[in-house]
Parts: C-alpha cells; structure tokens; sequence
C-alpha cells in the first residue's frame, strides 16, 4: 500500500467517523484539498431537480475575496460540465476549455482543475472542484484517482450521516409528539373525571408550562370584555391570579384576533406586553409566547408562556408544541365553561322557580288569610262598644293594611306578573311606580324594534333584564342613597341596550362590594353571551351599562306597544 494510499484511508476513516453532514462536507472538503495540494477547494451540491447548484461551499479564499466576488455559483461553464456529465474532468488550463466563460469581478486567476462528482446512493450529490495545484503545474491521474477515492468513502459517509440525522430528527419528531400526547391524555382524562373550571384550568398551566420549559405560563380568558387573569404556573406574583386586563391594545387580543400565535421578542408586542399587558403588573419577559385558545372557532382566552429556563429563547417546535397542547386545553376550558355556565343557568332557574312558588304561596294562603283577618277585625270593630277596645282594634287593622300592601310588594318583587303577561317593559314600569313609593323617582325609556313589537323575547332574556334592573335600583336606594334614576332599554342592531344611571353618593367598583350584586348581574348578562359594565366612583354616582345580543327567533307571543317612559315622570337625569 502506498504512501497515498494509505493517506486517502486516514483521511476516509476521519470522514467515516462524522455524523452530522454539515460536518462531513466540512471534513471532504479540507481533506481533498490537503490530499492534492491544491490552492483552492470547492464544493457543490446540487439542489432537487439536480439541473443545478444549491450551496456551494469553499476553502482557500478569505472572506473579503468571497465578499467582493458576490453571488456564489450556480452550476454554469465548467462547473455545469460536471454536472450535466457527471464523471472525472481534469485540466491544465481551465481556461482553454470550451465551456469556460471567465472569472467573476474580483475572484483570484486560477489554471489547473480538477473535478470529480460526489455520488450517494448511486444518485448525484454534488462535485469537488479543485483548482492551482501548489507544488506542479496541473493535476496528476494519481490526484485524480485518489479524489475518486475520497469521494466514494465520502458519498457512504454522507449516506451515513444524512440517515443518522434521519433518526435523529424522527426520535425528536417522536418524544416531542409523546410529550404532546401525553399533555393532551392528562388534560383528557381531567375533561372526562373533572368539570370545575378553575381545577381545569390549573392543570393546563402546570402542563403546559411543564411541556415548553417555560419559567411561567399564565392563562387569559376573555370575560365581558376584558381579559381575567384566571390562572397561572411558575415564577408569578402571588397575587396575579384574578386581576383584570383591558382587551385593547393587548398581545392577547392580538392572537385572539388573528387566531395565530405572537411572540414576545417582537418588538411592538414587547411595548404591548409592557404598557397594557402582564408587564404592568411586575412581571417580565426577555421571550416569550401567546398561543389563542380556541375552540370550534370561538376565541376563549390565550395561553402566555414566558422565558425558556434554560436558554430563554423558544423555538418554532415549543410553538407547535404550545400550539398542539392549546388546542386541547381549549376543548377542556370550553367545555368546563359550559358546564359552570350551565350550574349557574340551573342555580338562576332554580331561584326564579322558588321566587315564583313563594309568590304564588304568599299570595294565594297569606295574603288571603290577612285580608280574611281584616275583614273579621273590621266586623268585630262595628260590634265593639267599649273605645279602648275599638282603638286597639282600629290600630290593629291599620297594622293589617300596611302589612297586606307590603307582602303584595314583595310577591310582586319576587315575580311581577307583569313579565309574565307583559313582558320585561311593562314590568320595569311597574318596578318604577314601586321604587317611586320609596322616594327613587325613575325615569323609564324603553325603545324597540317597530317590526319586533308584536313579538316577544325569550323569557331567560326578558328575566335577566328585569333583574339587572332591579339590582341596580336597589343598590341605588339601599347604599347609594339616591333620588333618582334613569332605566333606558334600548334595541339596536339586533341588540338590547340597558343602562340604569343614578345620582347616589356611588362607589369604588374594585373594591370588595359583595353587597352590591355585581358578581350576579355579570354572570346573568354572560350566561346570555352580553357584557355588563359598572361605572361609578364615590359622590359621582353609579352607571350599570348592559347588553345582549338577539339570537334566533323571538317568542310569537302579542304584547303592548311600549310607552316612552314610565309614570314616574318623562324628565331624565343627565
């Protein structure tokens, strides 16, 4: 075995013993120049259709020589010899071939050439090209062959480690499709043996912060407008949990728009996350995801991963592994939704049902048996001779009369008949004469739709309404203090409008008012796919803002036409 010889199978061995191809080429590279002494070495491979160049690497040149020369070639001249027939070409002078067509602006004069084709697996890979031989004036048959050599140990090594890399790639493929099935398999197995929300909701931030490798991950659903902090896994303040966030200008209503998902390192989602996002609240973000959970095209909320642990940035695979995982957990937040949306839906049912068989029982047993009480005192007050006797009789059917019309107050609060026979107009005017009795004079507006007069609304619809109404007229006169009030009911666009302003001392909406009711209006107004807004701040008074959206078609039921406004006076309240 020669000294060349022997010199190519080192030089195989070291190539051999690459896994990576990238490498490999490096190594081929290098080593077919050192192998032939020549002053430059190149290396083609060819793109799909193999008719061309795709990458064309290169040693020999320095980088200001490979900037001045500009676009790398692409396979014509000489080059392309090689390539349209792919077999062995050696010259001395690369000059006096016919295909050649000379040398780009700035590349270094070159003679003597050689070029051997590179094949894998029988098919054409790319071409070593190398040119100046350093030590005679052109290649020798001996350089030819030992570069035939190299190539063919080179093409088995590529073949090797394009297959490795194969492997490589579908193991990763592989564990991060378990991992993903994994996540979603748990957040299955809690939509099947779990339907309270905030469990639910736990679980996806815990995997899904687990799955990407994220320091936190927090999870945003869209509430009456707003986005609610309802869960979070990770370094986050402790009391994160439960704060608000307006929907504009966000990051998340940005995904939530769009469907698709944002990243943090852009610069405008950056400023977003800052000034209008989870920023405000302390916490930071160097990288970061937001991936919309969506369900049968209904945006619920996002998912924000932040900060890889280790490297801190998250790659294209986190985002179709967050991507994937979201899909699922959306499944299981929409449907834990609908199921605390249908508790609440049973809860205000079952409430209206007992409001209705106590007025039913107040009206038809107590009342009837106070008025039969009146009645007899009344008689016994004509047959009484004695004055202490008819005084006290006298009093006592007084007493009889103002609790007769207080119970009637309160069979009418727990289930005005009006909503049943007129629906929730007449009844709101009906409300209004009652508040009236108690010093809030309110001044009632109700506008429809002309071509829906005679029509009716669904009756959970008229329902809510009227209670929202009543609520807030209540807080008006129980902790607002007012003396009066405005109730506008408004149709728009196949929307109900509502609002109920007064002129009470008001009160801070963010702080703890269970009291007040809100947390009742709002879930009334969601359960029906509204919104509902309180306004208010101490001495300025209280503005409720609702609305509802009219879907599908309307009881056919007659009803009056409705007045403008109430008894209670036509004048409003700025």
């Amino acid at each position: 075995m020669d000294a060349g010889t022997r010199a190519v199978l080192r030089l195989a061995r070291s190539v051999l013993g690459e896994l990576n191809v990238d490498l490999v080429l490096g190594r081929v590279l290098e080593a077919s120049r050192d192998l032939t002494r020549a002053k430059y070495a190149a290396l083609g491979v060819l793109d799909e259709t193999r008719s061309q160049l795709a990458r064309f690497l290169t040693v020999g040149t320095d980088e200001p020589t490979r900037l001045e020369i500009g676009h790398l070639p692409t396979g014509r001249g000489v080059l392309g010899e090689l390539i349209i027939n792919p077999a062995p070409l050696r010259l001395a002078d690369i000059s006096r071939h016919p295909c050649f067509y000379g040398l780009p602006v700035g590349h270094p004069p070159m003679r003597s050439f050689l070029g051997v084709p590179l094949l894998v697996d029988g098919e054409p890979y790319g071409n070593l090209y190398l040119t100046d031989k350093q030590d005679a004036a052109e290649f020798t048959a001996e350089d030819e062959e030992a570069v035939v050599l190299l190539a063919e140990f080179a093409g088995v090594a590529i073949d090797h480690a394009r297959r490795y890399t194969g492997s490589e790639q579908r193991r990763t493929e592989l564990k991060r499709t378990v991992n993903a099935l994994q996540a979603t398999i748990e957040i299955a197995r809690a939509l099947g043996g779990e339907t309270d929300l905030d469990v639910i909701l736990k679980l996806v931030a815990k995997r899904g912060r687990t799955l990407v490798g994220a320091r936190a991950l927090v999870i945003e659903l869209e509430r009456a407008g707003e986005l609610l902090i309802a869960a979070a896994a990770g370094a986050v303040p402790p009391d994160l949990v439960g704060r608000r966030l307006g929907v504009t200008d966000t990051v998340a209503s940005t995904a939530l728009r769009t469907g698709q998902p944002q990243r943090l390192a852009d610069n405008l989602n950056a400023a977003r996350f800052e000034q209008h996002g989870l920023g405000q609240f302390g916490l930071k973000v160097s990288d970061g995801l937001v991936v919309p959970l969506v369900f049968r095209g209904r945006a619920y909320g996002a998912l924000v991963a932040i900060d890889r642990l280790d490297t801190g940035t998250f790659t294209a695979e986190h985002q179709r592994l967050l991507e994937a995982f979201a899909a699922s957990a959306a499944t299981a937040v929409a449907t834990a939704q609908a199921a605390a949306d249908e508790r609440r839906r049973q809860t205000l049912a079952a409430a209206e049902a007992e409001r209705g068989r106590w007025a039913r029982e107040l009206h038809d047993e107590t009342l009837q048996r106070l008025a039969a009480l009146r009645l007899m005192l009344a008689d016994a007050r004509r047959r009484a001779e004695s004055d202490p006797v008819a005084d006290t009789i006298d009093r006592a059917v007084e007493q009889l009369e103002s609790d007769i019309a207080n119970l009637r107050a309160i069979v009418a609060t727990l289930r005005p008949a009006a909503i049943d026979e007129l629906g929730a107009d007449g009844a709101i005017r009906a409300l209004a004469e009652q508040f009236a009795d108690r010093g809030l004079a309110v001044d009632t507006s109700v506008e429809l739709d002309e071509r829906d007069r005679n029509r009716r609304n669904p009756p959970e619809l008229e329902t809510a309404i009227y209670r929202i109404v009543q609520e807030a007229l209540t807080n008006a006169t129980r902790h607002g203090c007012a003396g009066r009030a405005v109730v506008e009911i408004v149709e728009r666009n196949r929307t109900i409008h509502l609002t109920v302003r007064d002129e009470g001392r008001g009160f801070d909406p963010a702080a703890n008012t269970d009291g007040f009711g809100l947390q009742g209006m709002r879930e009334r107004a969601e359960l029906l796919g509204g919104t509902l807004t309180v306004d208010s701040a101490p001495g300025q008074g209280t503005t409720v803002t609702a609305s509802f959206p009219l879907r599908g078609q309307r009881d056919d039921v007659p009803r009056p036409v409705a007045q403008a406004s109430s008894g209670a006076g036509d004048r409003a309240v700025s």
